[in-house]
This record gives C-alpha cells, structure tokens and sequence, in this order.
C-alpha cells in the first residue's frame, strides 16, 4: 500500500525527531559507562595508565578478582544444575501443579539477596531460632558455616538458578514435538529421547542461561556482603564497597579501574558464551499447538515429591526461620509461645523513621523508574521498529550494557557522572535522584524489549490503512500501537517495579542519610547486630513481594502468554 503524501511528510518530521529523542536515551542509559571507561584510562589526566597498573598489581586485586571467579563459577554451576532440572521436568513431563512450582521457583529470584542471606543466616548456625525450637541448634561458639565461600556459592547458586530456568524453558518450547514423537516412534525410551534428542537440541538455551547467571553472579553484593565481609573473603564487589566507604570520593579513579575489571570478565564471559551459540545454533521453530510430554509413569509421585521437598528447603525453611527470628524479643532468646513477639514488627514499621522513610524511597523510586520508562519506552520501540536509522540500531545494540553490567559497576559509573554536573556547581551525589538515574539506565532493557518485540509482529499495513483514510500519527499510535502493545507494556512496568523495589547492589553505593532504600537499611541492621528487627522488616518485604507476584498471577489472563516469567 502506497503512503499517502500526508504521511510521508509526518514520516519526515519523524525522522528529524528522532536524534533528539535517542540523543538523551542514549546519556542517560550509556553515559555512565562512557564516563567510567574514561577514568579507568585516565582520559581526565591524558590517557595515562598509573591508576591502572597501580590497582592491578595490589595483591589484594588479584585475591577478589579470583574470590569472584570462585564464587560466581561455583554459583553458577550449582544454578545451572537447580534450574535445568525443574526446566526438564516442568517442561517435558507430566507432573502436576507446574504452575505452582515454577511460582515458588521464582519468588528467591524476586526476593533481595540481602534477605536470602539473612533468611538462611537464620536457618543455620549456633543462634538459629528456628534450629534452638527443634532442638537442634548447634553449641554456642560454633562458627557460623555460611560463612564461607560454600556458603557464598549455595546461596548464589539458589538466588539466580531461576535465570537458568526461564532461558531454558524458552528454549525447550521451540524444539519440535515432532522430533521427540519420531524418536519415541523409532522405541526410545523417554530417558534416552531426554540424552540423545533433547539435551542436544536444548543446549544452546542453557549455556545462554548459565551466562546470565555468571553475570549476574559476579556482580551480585547482597551474597557476597552479608556472608563475605564477616568471613574476611573479599571479592571484587565488596572490596569497591569498603573501598569507597572507607575513603570516600577520593578513591573514585581507584574504584574505577576495579569496576572496570568486573566488567570486563563479565563481557568476556558473556562473548564466550555468544561464541558458543553460534558454533551450536539449530534454527529450531517449536510447534507450540503439539507441546512435549513424556510421561513419568509409576515415578510422577516420587518426582513431585522430590521437587516439593527441594522448594521447601530453599525457599519454605529460610523463611519459616526468618520469621521465627522476628519474634523473638532479642536475638538469642529461644522463641516459645511466652518470648514471642510482635515487637520487632512494631518497632521497624511504624516507629523508627528510618524504616519508614526507606519503605516511602523504595516504593517512590520502583514506582517512578517504572512510570518513567513505560512513557519513554513505548513511543521510542515504535521509533526504533519503524524508523530505524543508524543511531537508533547502535543504541539498539549498545542499550544491553548497563544491564548485564554488575550493578556495582553502574554505581561507579554514575557516581563519576553525576557528583559534578557539567557547567554547573550542582550535584547529585548524595541525593534520591542519582538512585534514580540509575535504576532508569539499570532497568531500561527490562522495559523496552518486551515493548520491542511486541510492536515488531504488529502488522504496518493496519497503521498505513488507518493514514491512508486520513488518521493522524497520534491518532494511529493511541488508537492501534498503544492498545495492542499495553499489555507487554504492562508486564515489562510490573517487572521492573518488581525489581527496583527490593535492589540493593546499585544503591548501596549511592545512598546517603535520607535516602536509603530497603536493601540498604536490611544490611545495615544486620552489619550493626539489629538481627531482629532486619529479620522483620525482611519479613515484611518478603511478604510484599509476594503480594505483588499474587496480584499479578491473578489479572494473568489479561496478559499474553509468555509475558509473565513465571507463567505457563
């Protein structure tokens, strides 16, 4: 269909718009990473490497950057591990209530790795409340076993095995059924179509899945604060926050460097596995209307039991353990019928004004980044999709990295950017907006791709009937682009609240009196020995995440399939 005259001038307005919208996109979600690149090399000094060679030949450099390696590999193996086996089973057999499992899968992934560590601080070790109420509470003085670098690694390895599931499960959906039926046809047994058939065929999305995880891994702080920093194993993550807490801004060319050398084995680890995929790529079209279904037989039972049990340990006792800690009237006081308390609660929720205010910063912030992102998103993917250009394809290509950069080094980076704001002698160090600022260059890939791929299958020759009968560009794009886009819209807002509301790696190097969030305040009552009111006001928010996951299964129909993660 030929383009009226009308439209084409509107496409030409459009294409004059379009620098001046990518142009702030662009400073604010990959200005930061351009800023800390050129302190690491000294831009500001001409181009010397002095900062460089002098933080790479400390000793202590080399011990976190290995700490980490050992950690987020290890971490790593473990997720890819818990979440190929539930996407296996969940996806390729018949057992019941798949919806809830992966439900219960996901919640670790949504909850902040700060409460994770405290929940199962709390499970294990002598001053467990739950383990003193069993009576099997080890002796007093005995050391603390997650303190460690296994520990480090288990609860790694919990917290994001649910990456390793969704990528997998995406990729077990595309292998067609008909495959699976000419091997079962042929006399192969469901375990043998599993090894010589599926596993094959699957293996791209699952090392896709365990590069995600390393990533994710490597710059996680939460972990690695919580159960490191008291067992003196630093790692990169920790040692830039001791770091800067220590000495302050005056340590940032430093600091630089190191969030450099995180990013770039983090990089290097997500090119590794991109090289992997192209030597592994199968061009599979799944048939989604003949889904895979082995069948378990007399062993479904068994099977479902396993998976349950395994829920209840990872996700079911940390918890129970994390409230029986919130009840107690001081930490070391066995929990009874008599001792138990709703103190804590009262205390952290509507009495100390630091919770408060952090409970009114991390609601303000997730509910702003998502507000904010949802606006910006939904007329710039219609933009890229259809009027695509240079700049817009490089800013499509390069808008990933803040995200799959570790939220310590986005932290860096905006902290360089933002503590003197060019031409000016403003600032925004110190203040709610550089968090902010960060969630939106953070969580900027989390909104747009959904957006993206929805407006992309959306058929142009409905916008250009619609021009071709006299319809405006703001009409074509309220009436048409917005209503069938919502609902990706919608999903891609709920997960970035989701996320924002509980994140503590980016804003545990940006806060400041005033402007702490829940993550924040969670690890600093823990690290100034407040365990009970942190296991309550964790609690709390534990609650709320899953409130919120509830809330959103419940209007589920709404959406379309695949929007949600954890739907079916």
């Amino acid at each position: 269909m030929k383009t009226p005259a009308f439209a084409k001038g509107g496409s030409r307005s459009l294409d004059r718009l379009l620098p001046l919208i990518l142009l702030p996109v662009a400073l604010i979600a990959l200005g930061p990473v351009v800023r800390l690149l050129l302190e690491g090399i000294g831009f500001g000094d001409g181009l010397t490497s002095a900062h460089l060679a002098t933080v790479l030949s400390r000793p202590s450099t080399g011990t976190a950057l290995l700490h980490s390696l050992i950690t987020a590999g290890g971490g790593t193996v473990l997720s890819v591990l818990i979440g190929a086996s539930f996407a296996f089973l969940v996806a390729l057999t018949d057992i019941r209530g798949k919806g809830a499992l992966v439900f219960c899968l996901m919640v670790p992934m949504m909850i902040p790795p700060q409460i994770t560590a405290l929940a199962w601080m709390q499970m294990a070790g002598p001053s467990s409340t739950l383990l003193k109420v069993l009576g099997l509470a080890p002796p007093l003085g005995s050391p603390q076993p997650l303190h460690s670098p296994g520990g480090i690694i288990l609860l790694l390895g919990i917290q994001h095995a649910s990456l390793v599931f969704l990528t997998l499960r995406a990729g077990l959906r595309m292998i067609p059924a008909d495959l699976v039926e000419a091997a079962r046809m042929s006399g192969a047994g469901s375990l043998r179509v599993w090894a010589q058939t599926v596993l094959p065929l699957s293996m791209p999305s699952l090392i896709a899945g365990g590069a995600m995880a390393f990533v994710t891994a490597l710059g996680n702080f939460g972990i690695l604060a919580m159960l490191g920093i008291p067992a003196g194993y630093a790692t990169l993550p920790t040692l830039i926050y001791q770091r800067l807490v220590g000495m302050g801004p005056s340590v940032l060319p430093e600091v630089a460097v190191l969030s450099l050398l995180i990013g770039a084995v983090a990089i290097l680890g997500i090119l590794v596995s991109r090289y992997v995929l192209s030597r592994k790529g199968f061009g599979l079209v799944g048939l989604s209307g003949n889904p895979l279904a082995l069948s378990l037989g007399r062993g479904r039972g068994a099977v479902e039991i396993l998976l349950w049990g395994f829920i209840f340990v990872i996700l079911g006792l940390p918890l129970f353990a994390l409230l029986a800690t919130s009840l107690i009237p001081a930490y070391g006081v066995p929990l009874t019928f008599a001792s138990a308390t709703f103190d804590a609660w009262k205390e952290v929720l509507f009495i100390q004004p630091g919770t408060r205010r952090a409970y009114g910063n991390s609601l303000m912030l997730a509910t702003s980044a998502a507000a904010i992102l949802l606006v910006i998103s939904l007329p710039l993917a219609w933009l890229m999709e259809r009027r695509a250009n240079r700049l817009s394809r490089l800013l499509d290509a390069l808008i990933d990295l803040p995200y799959a950069l570790p939220g310590v080094v986005l932290s860096i980076a905006c902290i360089l950017t933002f503590l003197n704001l060019p031409f000016t002698d403003m600032t925004l160090y110190g203040t709610i907006w550089i968090i902010l600022l960060a969630y939106l260059a953070r969580f900027f890939v989390v909104m747009l791709r959904p957006i993206q791929a929805s407006i992309a299958q959306l058929d142009p020759a409905m916008e250009e009937a619609a021009a071709s009968v006299g319809a405006r560009l703001s009409r074509r794009l309220r009436d048409i682009v917005l209503p069938l886009a919502a609902p990706s819209a919608a999903a891609g807002a709920i997960l970035v609240f989701l996320t924002a509301v509980n994140e503590l790696t980016v804003s545990a190097l940006l806060w400041s009196s005033g402007t702490e969030t829940l993550g924040v305040v969670i690890y600093n009552l823990e690290d100034s020995g407040e365990t009970v009111m942190a296991s309550a006001l964790a609690m709390s928010i534990v609650l709320l995440i899953v409130m919120l996951m509830g809330l959103v299964q419940a209007g589920a129909k709404r959406f379309p399939k695949g929007v949600i993660p954890w739907q079916s």
